[in-house]
């Protein structure tokens, strides 16, 4: 009768255990990955990093910001080669990360039956997309594919658009891209054209780490996408990455302006004493529109620079 009891207890445990997503990374692992962030989130676990970053970050070269992760031991967050719908028209966002790989074809009869479970509609790269949130980028591995690899058309594309209004990073291809440049509110880059439709690929993971080229990225971190490249910054560091390149983006301008009047002498890329970070602050009084941090942030790196 106990062994009765045992197994009856036994099989309503495990029962009562929740189904977990194999596909979606849950809010524990997220929070398991991303565990240093202590601001806002997203509800799936996601760091929100805070929407003013996201429009400070446009006016900031990526040098600078890549210096400051340099510094603090980030040694794989840039990747280059990119092409894009518009490569001069910066954007940035929040990732939200998405890794597929070639199709196997257990592999794929197991997520696709998750995805029925879960009611997902459509071929699973249209997954990812209906998780994006407005600011967000949508991150993705796809290995580099590009015949075949073509993860969206214009169909898929207007989707991104709609539910970001910002755009996409995509190690592998695009098809329609003629078209996919006429929708507004979407910017993207990747790794090649080709009028292939996406085919043999599967998506294994939503908003896990994910490697793009050399640079690793985590859900919620911010993506800086410029003419020369992309720039995943770790949520974390996010803040004060950006007012450290706004503070160099201050000294380079006021260098340069010292440059041109022949006023300092021999120190073209800085000479800074304490007395040349005095006059820096003179020179934001008189050119306050020059500061998009707050002028206490301002003061406090200022005073930090005058220590060193």
């Amino acid at each position: 009768m106990k062994r009765l009891l045992s197994a009856a207890l036994l099989a309503c445990t495990w029962l009562a255990v929740p189904a977990f997503s194999q596909v979606k990374m849950t809010r524990e692992q997220m929070m398991f990955y991303t565990s240093d962030w202590k601001g806002e989130r997203f509800a799936d676990g996601r760091p929100k990093v805070p929407d003013d970053l996201l429009t400070r970050a446009l006016d900031v070269s990526i040098e600078d910001v890549w210096d400051y992760l340099q510094d603090h031991g980030y040694k794989c967050q840039f990747e280059g080669g990119w092409q894009a719908l518009h490569i001069d028209k910066p954007f940035a966002g929040r990732a939200l990360t998405a890794q597929y790989m070639p199709l196997r074809p257990d592999m794929e009869k197991a997520i696709n039956a998750e995805g029925k479970a879960e009611g997902r509609q459509s071929w699973n790269n249209s997954w990812p997309i209906n998780a994006l949130q407005e600011g967000d980028v949508y991150v993705a591995d796809g290995f580099g594919k590009i015949v075949e690899g073509t993860l969206i058309g214009s169909n898929l594309g207007s989707g991104i658009a709609a539910h970001t209004h910002s755009g996409f990073i995509f190690d592998a291809g695009i098809r329609d891209q003629e078209e996919n440049r006429e929708i507004p509110n979407l910017n993207g880059f990747y790794r090649g054209y080709d009028p292939s439709a996406w085919a043999d690929m599967i998506l294994t993971a939503i908003n896990a780490p994910v490697r793009i080229g050399r640079a690793i990225v985590l859900p919620g971190d911010l993506v800086l996408a410029k003419t020369d490249g992309v720039l995943f910054i770790p949520a974390i560091l996010a803040e004060d990455a950006i007012s450290s390149a706004e503070f160099t983006n201050l000294e380079d301008a006021f260098n340069f302006e010292l440059n041109k009047s022949g006023k300092n002498g021999g120190a073209f890329e800085g000479g800074w004493t304490p007395q040349k970070y005095d006059a820096l602050a003179k020179w934001i009084d008189a050119h306050p529109e020059k500061l998009k941090m707050p002028r206490s942030e301002f003061n406090a790196i200022l005073e930090k620079k005058k220590s060193h």
